[in-house]
This record gives structure tokens, sequence and C-alpha cells, in this order.
């Protein structure tokens, strides 16, 4: 995969449009980092995505504009932000790897990290902000714990004014209160136990293995930069929204199908594959059909998704050939097919199945521990004071008064 990252000098001065003596002069001042090789005796290596950053700061100054409206997709930091950094096909909450974070922290651990309290014991101690009455009438009337979620926020937050307070540290208690009350949505239960030995007590309450892989899973779902869900929740608390009207929006965007709502896709492909020997020919039709194939490959790591790999490792721990033959097979015919490795989301459903745990297990994980992250840009953002209002490029008709004019 070496290749397909990294330029050479010669590569990387046509893609900039310079001479090789001028990208030498990016180099001196910083504006490039050259790579080392252990395969090459001679010469540098420039990243590729460093190359694009550079690109686009350059085409910023000619056309301001046109940057500003692809930073809404994949292209410039539209605002800035302390909490999660992606750089060099690793992923760092404030600072601290997530997969070393991952060995050990609770995803508790991690609220108290992204939100920046060093109080994290008291803060998960308060009680549940609905009542026993109102969560036994919630859990008899849906099966799905998704929509249990949506039904809950609004409730709760109607009968918590103290969440209209919107300083970091009231923040920080209302954030503690609708992750204990997500968590006891999900479980039927409201216990102070930290969140993965409450769903492990739910889902698998006979295999104790099973928590270190949900407390896992969840810490490396607590936040990705400004995803779109982290994004929404940012737009309605700059409007002052409160934190759990501003959680509804995230949960709403989360379920959509080209975010957490891609784990259904990635089910009804491994039940349509059924057996380890059809992986290959599913996937090549489907590829044929010109249908993407959910589950592999991420924008932001060219490499690979550390969170994927990190997760079917997981997988692999529990045991359960049945479910390993078949989630190998298919990882191996899209990088057969494809050169893609396995990201969050397939690596959320291999964890879910190997260990045989709820069928919406994938997207319950993503969200409960997403609501980490998104409390901590909802904190970021009511401090910041900035109302995210951007400006629509018009591109319709002109009213006719001024084309007659």
């Amino acid at each position: 995969m070496l290749e397909n990252r990294y330029l050479s000098a010669k590569d990387a001065a046509a893609a900039l449009g310079i001479t090789p003596a001028t990208l030498y002069a990016y180099v001196s001042r910083g504006q490039l980092q050259p790579q080392r090789s252990a395969g090459r005796r001679r010469g540098s290596l420039y990243d590729r995505e460093d190359i694009a950053r550079l690109l686009e700061r350059k085409e910023s100054r000619r056309d301001p504009a046109k940057v500003a409206a692809r930073g809404l997709h994949w292209g410039s930091p539209v605002l800035s932000s302390s909490i999660t950094l992606i750089h060099n096909g690793e992923l760092f909450y404030r600072g601290r790897n997530v997969l070393k974070l991952a060995e050990t922290a609770s995803l508790e651990d991690v609220a108290a990290l992204l939100w920046e309290t060093a109080d994290s014991t008291t803060l998960f101690e308060q009680p549940c902000p609905l009542a026993a009455r109102q969560m036994e009438r919630l859990r008899a009337s849906t099966r799905d714990p998704m929509v249990r979620m949506q039904i809950a926020l609004p409730l709760a937050g109607a009968s918590d004014p103290a969440s209209h307070d919107l300083r970091p540290a009231a923040v920080r208690q209302t954030g503690a209160r609708i992750l204990r009350l997500l968590t006891a949505v999900v479980t039927g239960f409201d216990a102070q136990a930290p969140v993965h030995l409450s769903l492990q007590r739910a889902w698998a309450p006979r295999n104790a293995m099973v928590a270190d892989a949900i407390r896992t899973a969840l810490v490396v779902c607590a936040d990705h930069e400004l995803n779109v869900s982290a994004f929404t929740a940012r737009c309605a608390v700059s409007a002052s929204a409160t934190p759990y009207d501003a959680v509804s929006a995230a949960l709403a965007t989360l379920k959509g199908s080209r975010h957490g709502g891609v784990a259904e896709r990635i089910s009804a492909l491994m039940a349509e594959i059924s057996k380890p020997r059809h992986a290959r020919a599913v996937l090549a039709a489907r590829l044929r059909r010109g249908e993407k194939l959910s589950g592999f490959a991420h924008p932001l790591y060219p490499a690979g998704d550390p969170r994927g790999a990190r997760l079917m490792q997981l997988a692999e721990a529990s045991g359960n050939q049945q479910e390993l033959r078949l989630i190998r097979a298919i990882a191996s015919a899209a990088f057969d097919l494809l050169g893609d490795r396995p990201n969050l989301d397939l690596g959320l459903m291999a964890v879910a199945r190997a260990y045989r745990l709820p069928s919406y297990a994938p997207i319950v994980l993503f969200a409960l521990g997403r609501t980490v992250g998104w409390i901590a840009h909802i904190i970021e953002q009511y401090s910041s004071g900035d109302m995210i209002r951007p400006r629509a490029n018009y591109i319709g008709p002109m009213p006719s008064d001024s084309m007659q004019s």
C-alpha cells in the first residue's frame, strides 16, 4: 500500500504544478514533510494527503468560495476543534492514541478525557432522568432500542430543567445523565455500573469476556472528528438548543443509511452470502451492478481504518469459528477485488456476530459510544459562542424584475 499512499519528489512536484527546486523550497519552509522509506536507497516520499492539503491552500487564495463549499464534503477544515485528530492513519482523542486508550479505558474514562473533567466518578452517579414507570411504558412501546432512545430524549429533556444551563460544568452533568438514560433505555434497567458492564449484563450475562469487547467497541466509536452527526449536534447547539435536543438531532442523523445505518446493509450482505464459499461471487455480482460494498475502506484512512482492524482482532478472539469463517471470507474477497480493508462498520458487525450479540448491537454500540463525542462537541460549540450559518451559493433562476431591468 506504500506506493499508493506516497509520491516521489518528481510526481509530487508534478501534482503541485511546480519544479523540483520549488518543492524543496516548500520542504525547507516547513510546508511539506518528506518521508523516508526503508526500501528506498535514495530520495524522499511525499504523502498524498499533504500534497492535497497544500493544493487546497493554493486554491483557496485563488477561489476562496469554491474551497469553502468543498469543505462541507471531504475538503478543508470548516471549524476549529481540540477534540479529535486523524493523522497519518491514526486516531487521537485530545492527543491520546485511541487504540492504546481502548486497551484499558472505559467509555466513562473517555468521557472524562473528552469533556475535560477529572471528576468522572460522581458525574456518572446521577440518577436516570426518567422515572421507572416512564421507562416501563417506553419499553412496552417498541422493541427497537434506537426508536426508544429517540422517544426518551425529548421526554427526559422536558423534565430536566437543569439542562438549560449551558455552562461547561453543567453540560457535563447533563451529558452524564443523557448517557445514563440511553444506556438504561437499551438495557431495560438503570444501574451505576459502567456502560460496557450494563450492556454485557443485558446481552450476554453468562459470558464475562464479552464485556471487554463491548468496552473496546464503545471507546473506538466515541468520536471521529467532524462527522455528519457531530456537525449536526454542533449546528443545533450553535442556536442554543439544549444538550437533549442536540443529541436527539445527532441520533437521527446517525440512523441515516450512509452513517450508522449502514449496519443494515452489511447485515443484508452477510445474509445474502450466508456461506464463506459464496463471498467472492456475491461481492463481484454487486460490483457488476454498480453497487458500493458497505463496510470497507474510509476516505480518511488510505491504508486501512485502524478501528476496523482492532475490532476484527477482537472478533477473532471470540473463538466463534462458524461466524469467523464467514467474516474472514468476506474481508478476504473484498481485499482481493478492491484492495479495501474493513472499516469501523464491518468491525462492529464482526464483533456483534462473533460474540452472539443482538442484531441491533452494531448501531447501538455506535450510538452509545458516539454520544460521548457528541457531548464533547456540544461543550466546545457552546463555549465558542459562534452561530453556524454558512451561506448558500444560489444557482436558481433570477427574479423576473431583475431580468427585465
